[in-house]
C-alpha cells in the first residue's frame, strides 16, 4: 500500500491511514497522501500498455489495498473525443470531449463511488448513504448492489426520473425530499445516527476524489504524455476539478509531466453560480445560493464544500469561472448532438457556450489545446427532450 497518511485541505492535520474517517477535526475535507517514489517504481507509462482499460490501471495512486475489496463495472478509460467539426465551427486549433457518459451508470459518479465503495468493503461498513441531485444516487446505488451493501439515497423530489428509478432499480432506499440537495445532506444527517449511516456526500469522505482524479491521469495518456492547455468543467461539487488538480501534481511527482498546467475553468449555470460569484469578487469562500435553480440538477449545489479548493485552483492555474443560461444549456446539447454525434446531459453540455464566451473575450487563444467534459449521457434527461428540447 503507497497511502502514507490522510491530510486536510485546510489545516494540514494529518490522520494514519486504515480508520474510517469522514471530514477533519475543523470540518474540512481530508485528501490521500501516497508514497509517490514508490508508486513511480511500477506506476509508469510504458507498464500501462499491459493493463485492462479501466480506472484501476492506476491501482500505485488508489487507496485500496486488498484485491478481495475492489468493486468494478468496468469505469474509467472513457472516449478523448476529437470535434474536428466544432472546432473549426469555433475557430479553435484543437478541440476534444472527454466523454464520462461511456461510464458504467451512465455518468462521471460511477468513478469516485467505485472507489469509495471499494474503501467501504475494506474498511468493514456496511450501510451508505449519500444526497444526491440524482447520478451520484444512481451510482451509489449501483455499487452498493455490486458490494453486497446496503444503500439509502435521499433525492429532490424535483430530480430526475430515470434517476429514481434507476436508484430504485438497484435496490436503494430512495427518500424523496422537498427543496435541494442541501435539505436532502441535512435530512440525512438527521437520520445517520439512528440508522448508522456512513455518509458518502460529495468530500465528506475521502475517496470519491481518488476515483474522480484517475480522468486527469487517462487525459495524459490519451494525449500522448502531454498537457492541454485548457480544461472547461461543469462544476457542482467540484470533486472532479479538485481531484484532477491533484493527479497533475501527483503525475509531476511520479515523472510524468513537468511543471506543466492546464488552465482550469468551471462552468455553472447562471441560477446556481456560487463559484462564478466568488471568483469574480476575489473571495476564497463562497456563499450560498439562496434560490439555486437550473435544468442542470448536477449543477444545483448552492455552496459546495469545497469552495475554497476550486477557488484556488482556478487562481494558481491563470483559469476562471463562468455561468451560463439555461436556453444556452439546452442549445448546446442540440448542437453537440447533431455537429458531433453525441449525446451531452446538461451539464457537460454547459462547457460549449463557456467555450465560445471565454474565445470571444480572448480569454482562450485560438491556438490552444481545449478539452471540454461532459459529464454524463444526455439519456437521462429525456423530459428535457419532451418538453424544452422537441423540435
Amino acid at each position: 500500500m503507497n497511502v502514507t497518511a490522510l491530510v486536510c485541505s485546510k489545516c494540514q492535520r494529518w490522520y494514519p491511514p486504515g480508520r474510517i474517517y469522514q471530514l477533519c477535526e475543523c470540518g474540512k475535507p481530508l485528501l490521500v497522501q501516497y508514497d509517490l517514489q514508490r508508486a513511480a517504481r511500477t506506476l509508469t507509462r510504458s507498464a500501462l500498455a499491459l493493463r485492462a482499460p479501466t480506472l484501476w490501471r492506476y491501482r500505485e495512486v488508489l487507496p485500496v489495498d486488498e484485491d478481495a475489496a475492489i468493486v468494478s463495472l468496468g469505469e474509467g478509460f472513457t472516449p478523448l473525443l476529437a470535434c474536428p467539426r466544432l472546432a473549426a465551427r469555433l475557430g479553435v486549433r484543437a478541440l476534444f470531449i472527454k466523454d464520462e457518459s461511456a461510464n458504467p451508470t451512465g455518468t462521471f459518479k460511477a468513478r469516485g463511488m467505485a472507489v469509495a465503495v471499494s474503501m467501504a468493503r475494506q474498511l468493514g461498513l456496511t450501510r451508505l448513504a449519500v444526497p444526491s441531485a440524482g447520478n451520484a444516487a444512481g451510482a451509489l446505488a449501483a455499487y452498493a448492489a455490486r458490494a453486497g451493501l446496503e444503500a439509502d439515497v435521499f433525492m429532490p423530489r424535483d430530480a430526475p426520473v430515470a434517476n429514481r428509478r434507476e436508484a430504485e432499480a438497484y435496490g436503494a432506499r430512495v427518500i424523496l425530499v422537498d427543496g435541494l440537495i442541501t435539505e436532502c445532506a441535512r435530512r440525512l444527517a438527521e437520520e445517520k445516527g439512528a440508522r448508522g449511516y456512513f455518509d458518502v456526500s460529495t468530500l465528506k469522505e475521502p475517496y470519491r476524489v481518488e476515483g474522480k482524479k484517475t480522468m486527469a491521469y487517462e487525459l495524459v495518456e490519451q494525449l500522448q504524455g502531454q498537457v492541454p492547455d485548457v480544461i472547461l468543467y461543469p462544476t457542482g461539487g467540484g470533486t472532479g476539478l479538485i481531484g484532477m488538480w491533484k493527479a497533475f501534481e501527483e503525475m509531476e511527482a511520479l515523472g510524468w509531466i513537468g511543471p506543466e498546467r492546464p488552465r482550469m475553468f468551471a462552468v455553472q449555470a447562471s441560477g446556481c453560480a456560487p463559484i462564478v460569484r466568488a471568483f469574480q469578487q476575489g473571495k476564497t469562500e463562497a456563499e450560498a445560493e439562496e434560490r439555486a435553480h437550473t435544468i442542470a440538477a448536477g449543477l444545483r449545489v448552492p455552496r459546495p464544500l469545497g469552495d475554497f479548493l476550486i477557488l484556488d485552483i482556478l487562481r494558481r492555474s491563470r483559469g476562471g469561472a463562468v455561468a451560463v443560461e439555461d436556453q444556452e444549456i439546452l442549445d448546446a446539447m442540440r448542437e453537440l448532438a447533431r455537429v458531433e454525434g453525441l449525446f451531452a446531459c446538461p451539464e457537460g453540455a454547459a462547457c460549449l457556450p463557456a467555450l465560445k464566451r471565454l474565445l470571444a473575450q480572448g480569454a482562450i487563444h485560438p491556438h490552444a489545446c481545449v478539452v471540454l467534459f461532459n459529464t454524463g449521457s444526455g439519456l437521462k434527461y429525456l423530459d428535457l427532450w419532451e418538453t424544452a428540447l422537441a423540435p
